[in-house]
């Protein structure tokens, strides 16, 4: 290839020459052919050597090496991987110079060098929501309330060598807590995390707040007390499986604990095993999910303190509950779930049952129960629910706003049941009815507007002693997310 672009220059140097003003109306001599020889001789000498120099450069080849070990580390990466650990950082700003730091853009910058990256990232979620229950039950709670449900603030970053991390700090009910603090180590199918995480309950507890359907997740994913926990974590993912086990201690604010007695962190010696497996098929365009998660937790000394299972009427702005049990003393708890989902086009399905039995201490066990049901559909073409690595995921708009569309709408119907009555306890239980409208405008802002009613036996009394009601609410938000 070298000769040729060599022929094809000094074939264009001759061919400009002849063509000079008057070169086809007269002869030339053989003094000038002996000059224009000279000159060809100087180019040629010229274009060998803009040649070597080009040689010892090769952008080319150094550019299509750098996008090929790219594709391959996000290829390679396992299932759980950060997106910023798995190489999708763009390209080196200099052909060939592996020491280049890239800066790509999404939602906040994101920075990178060879196998290295780091992003800052942060949440906003605002509420303003209305709770409407008889008129007769006197709690201040109720009503109208608002809140900023989430102000979430850290990084991530990949280390190399397959090491990856994130930090990230929360303020949330007036306090500010570690979330997502873990260090990872990811190779071939296998991941490994150590730090504070969820502990693999459930499809709607481990799919993001910013990714959900309604506002807020099943009742009994916050009647059970599920929570991030301090523990050890593996995966494994290859093709349509998924498994994720672990040993967890308590979440990082309970062992932070300075007071004396059984809440003190330094007597908290709870621990627990949690194991998910997942089975996500896809047959041709329909994305399918099954799975199952099984929970062993022992309490220790956190047995001598009081354990409630109780829940909210949907939005979280009210500190309201008026379902939940009496202060019982747990030793132990076991609960178990299964899952199922379904995704085909713009249409998507989920649901989840849940049950956990509390081995109480001097008492007989009780059981208590949950589910939900829902079906979707996005009202905007091209839309759809996106899904990796067994959890729902959140799509960018196919046509957001600025780009001649209105961004995604996706409106969703929800059933959502909890059960907090067994033997001689009686918690209540309740039948919810959601219908959720989410818009997307554009990528990593959204706003939400919720209604549910929610019909509540044995619920907390009214004046009159009557326990069975309804609650009618309506949620709105927007949040802000990358």
């Amino acid at each position: 290839m070298p000769d040729m672009r060599l022929v094809m220059a000094c074939a264009t140097a001759v061919a400009i020459v002849l063509s000079a003003p008057g070169a086809h109306a007269q002869a030339i001599s053989a003094e000038e052919a002996e000059v224009l020889r000279a000159q060809i001789r100087t180019m040629k000498a010229q274009m060998e050597a803009m040649e070597a120099r080009l040689n010892a450069a090769s952008p080319a080849a150094a550019t299509a090496q750098g996008t090929a070990a790219q594709s391959t580390a996000q290829s390679a990466a396992p299932a759980g991987t950060p997106a910023i650990a798995a190489g999708t950082a763009a390209p080196a700003t200099r052909a060939g110079d592996k020491d280049a730091t890239s800066i790509d853009w999404k939602g906040s910058p994101q920075f990178a060098q060879g196998d290295r990256a780091f992003k800052v990232k942060g949440r906003i979620q605002a509420d303003a929501n209305y709770v409407s229950a008889p008129g007769s039950l006197d709690d201040k709670g109720l009503g109208f309330n608002n809140e900023m449900r989430r102000i979430r603030l850290g990084a991530e970053g990949a280390l190399g060598a397959g090491f990856d991390y994130k930090l990230e700090l929360e303020l949330s009910d007036n306090a500010v807590d570690l979330v997502d603090t873990y260090v990872g180590y990811h190779t071939g199918p296998w991941q490994i995390r150590l730090g504070n995480q969820n502990s693999f309950q459930s499809l709607d507890e481990l799919t993001g707040d910013t990714s959900g359907s309604v506002m807020e997740r099943a009742a009994f994913t916050d009647a059970f007390n599920f929570e991030r926990r301090l523990g050890l974590a593996f995966q494994y993912g290859k093709g349509p499986w998924l498994a994720q086990a672990g040993v967890f201690t308590d979440d990082i604010s309970a062992l932070a604990n300075d007071s004396d007695g059984e809440n003190g962190g330094d007597e908290n010696n709870s621990y627990g095993l949690d194991g998910r497996l997942v089975f996500a098929p896809k047959i041709g365009d329909l994305q399918l999910h099954f799975g199952g998660s099984a929970h062993w937790r022992r309490l220790g000394r956190l047995a001598e303190s009081d354990t409630r299972y109780r829940q909210r009427p949907f939005v979280h702005s009210t500190n309201t509950r008026l379902i939940g049990t009496p202060a019982m003393n747990v030793s132990e708890e076991d609960h178990y779930g299964v899952e199922f989902a379904a995704i085909r086009g713009r249409w998507h399905a989920a649901a989840e049952y849940h049950a956990l039995t509390a081995n109480r201490v001097d008492a007989s066990t009780v059981t208590f129960q949950g589910a939900y049901a829902e079906t979707g559909l996005f009202l905007t073409k091209g839309d759809h629910r996106g899904y990796k690595e067994g959890i729902f995921r959140v799509e960018k708009p196919a046509h957001p706003v600025g780009e001649g569309g209105i961004g995604s709408v996706l409106f969703t119907l929800r059933y959502d049941w909890l059960d907090l009555n067994d033997r001689d306890i009686r918690g209540g239980t309740q039948n919810g009815y959601i219908a959720a409208l989410v818009w997307e405008p554009i990528q990593n802002l959204r706003f939400n507007v919720n209604y549910a009613l929610m019909d509540y036996t044995g619920a907390k009394a009214l004046p009159s002693g009557k326990t069975d009601y309804d609650a009618q609410v309506i949620g709105t938000r927007f949040e802000l997310d990358f």
